[in-house]
């Protein structure tokens, strides 16, 4: 099969999104073709390169989603950028498709101002907006194809108008009606943003329209091409998910430097692009039961979705995991990226609570602030506070103090791999309050090892009955268990036992490669049979024909160094039709006589 891999400022770039996981899905199924389409989000990713791509990738196309309207040069193509949005609307609209355009943007905002109030797409109203929303998006696409884009049509007065009229219609919630010009304007400019991916020239027979799947690596803005490959060639989609764009745009909603109506009609254009996007798939994968069950609230079809755990290696980690040496006995390891919601701050207060129940515990973190200012500030408060809590002590006056608190990093000549860092403790403790598919928790179990952890996100799909789970923000709580844990070495010992047999069992790359090798097949096996134009018979209004072009027509013919398909045809006689093989059947029967 030929999958068209979509993403959103992920793969293939450096520091991208689900890199590994799609990585280990292209070298992991040699039997497929796969061509990337990629989306990228900042100019900062693009500089930090590429990873290596394996051969069996056949096209890379990219395209931006972060230059701003400033960027758009003369027909909307981006400063610098050749080749990424097509021109398009170098022209001015005629009248006609000026209508169209007022249609389309009318009929998708008036949805979007409908929002939640509208209620479920099962009721009248909400299909009815769910509808207007679907008219008003693929409309839109229609007209970009056409015309070679939209980049500065949504960035006119007149799209700020239409934002405008439907604010202020009767029947929009409270919030969307007290929006003002400047939010108009900012409303106006996302929506530009995210809709660019209508804009992109990949919607031709040489791009996805070439493609037998489309496989999204997340919903939202990497799903839109499937969408449309699906809407002008019939290609099949399917969505991944290890983590819910949507419920990431809530949280990260109250951060953002808009106003409250504008947060609203964001929030409410995600939702409507997100229950679209799972009402086309054929298929949908979500990463865990946390996100199957955000993904159902969005209007899923609970018989669409296959929950596929995302497959982690598990190779790197033998050595600890099969060990007879359990680590430090009065060790707890913290393993992470150092931010505010993995909740520092209520682990030291819970290791204080340990320290006073037993003396000789030590606690390890290794990780680095994510790199940002908010990132080296928590780094900050949570140094301070462990110097706090526990000032260096010594053994006599003339000893050098030692912290039981240390804050280190991976790669020193003490701990210079990521399974020797879990190797150091007996327990692994997970503090977080905000958590999607917990891969520290992952990794723990495939070194054996007993956990303590919070119940948020996937953690106790994720551990079932190997560890102990305590609520979220209690430092309390915490602090026992880890105690029960310090305290009973059996119990440790048979936890971690458990745990690593678990995690072979359920979250290898392998079992993540069984499942998508058959989800492939069974979406090809349902998949309508599509003509290819050299294959294509003199009656193209006949039925669909299956193997009309075998895989041996996209071999290369070493003697000419071009497809063979695109010479004679060679196809077997099994390929070539009911007809051919009766005659090829007679003339071999006139032979053999």
């Amino acid at each position: 099969m030929r999958i068209g891999l979509l993403t959103d400022g992920g793969y293939p770039y450096a520091t991208g999104e689900s890199r590994l996981w799609c990585d280990r899905l292209v070298r992991g199924l040699p039997q497929h073709e796969f061509d990337l389409y990629a989306l990228s989000r900042s100019a900062h990713q693009e500089q930090q390169g590429r990873v290596r791509l394996p051969d069996r990738i056949g096209r890379v196309r990219t395209a931006p989603l972060w230059t701003d309207h400033e960027g758009f040069g003369r027909g909307g193509r981006p400063r610098g950028l050749t080749g990424r949005l097509a021109t398009g609307l170098g022209r001015a609209y005629g009248r006609r498709d000026r209508r169209r355009f007022t249609a389309y943007v009318s009929a998708l905002v008036t949805s979007v101002c409908a929002g939640p109030e509208a209620g479920p797409e099962s009721d009248g109203a909400g299909a009815a907006a769910a509808d207007l929303f679907t008219e008003g998006l693929y409309g839109l696409a229609e007209l970009a194809r056409e015309g070679g884009g939209l980049p500065t049509a949504l960035r006119t007065e007149a799209t700020v108008r239409i934002v405008e009229s439907a604010c202020r219609a009767p029947g929009t919630g409270r919030t969307v009606h007290g929006a003002t010009v400047p939010d108009y304007l900012a409303f106006a400019c996302e929506v530009e943003r995210a809709l660019r991916p209508l804009s992109l020239d990949w919607y031709d027979e040489d791009g996805l329209g070439a493609v037998d799947l489309c496989h999204a690596a997340s919903g939202g803005a990497a799903a839109l091409p499937g969408l449309l490959a699906k809407r002008f060639f019939g290609v099949p989609l399917l969505v991944t998910e290890h983590s819910v764009p949507l419920r990431t745009h809530y949280l990260a909603g109250p951060e953002t430097p808009y106003s409250t109506p504008v947060r609203a009609l964001l929030a409410n254009f995600h939702a409507r692009l997100a229950s679209e996007v799972y009402r086309q798939a054929e298929v949908i994968t979500p990463g865990n039961t946390h996100v199957r069950r955000w993904q159902e609230r969005c209007g899923a079809d609970r018989g669409k979705l296959r929950t596929v755990y995302p497959g982690m290696e598990a190779e790197r980690f033998r050595p600890v995991g099969e060990s007879d040496d359990r680590g430090g006995p009065d060790t707890l390891v913290w393993i992470g990226r150092i931010e505010p919601a993995k909740d520092l701050l209520a682990l030291l207060h819970a290791f204080a609570e340990v320290r006073r129940a037993e003396p000789d515990a030590r606690l390890r973190i290794f990780g680095a602030p994510v790199r940002s200012g908010e990132g080296e500030t928590y780094l900050a408060r949570c140094t301070a506070l462990a110097a706090q809590l526990f000032p260096d002590e010594a053994t006599d006056a003339h000893a050098v103090g030692d912290n039981p608190v240390t804050f280190e990093e991976i790669g020193g000549p003490e701990v210079p791999d990521l399974a020797e860092a879990y190797a150091a403790g007996g327990v692994v403790v997970l503090s977080s309050v905000v958590e999607g598919f917990p891969i520290s928790l992952v990794e723990a179990m495939f070194c054996g090892r007993a956990t303590v952890s919070t119940d948020v996100g996937a953690v106790v799909e994720v551990v079932g009955g190997t560890g102990l789970v305590v609520p979220p923000r209690n430092p309390r709580a915490l602090a026992d268990a880890c105690v029960a844990l310090l305290r009973d070495p059996e119990r440790r010992a048979r936890l971690g036992a458990a745990a690593r047999a678990r995690a072979l069992e359920l979250f290898t790359v392998e079992q993540n490669l069984t499942a998508f090798r058959g989800i492939y097949l069974d979406l090809a096996a349902h998949a309508p049979a599509r003509w290819v134009a050299e294959t294509a018979p003199a009656d193209p209004g006949g039925p669909p024909r299956p193997f009309a072009t075998p895989p041996e027509a996209h071999v290369l013919d070493h003697r000419s160094a071009v497809p063979v398909a695109s010479a004679a045809p060679r196809r077997p006689s099994w390929a070539i039709g009911a007809e051919g093989v009766c005659a090829t059947a007679g003339r071999a029967g006139d032979g053999d006589a």
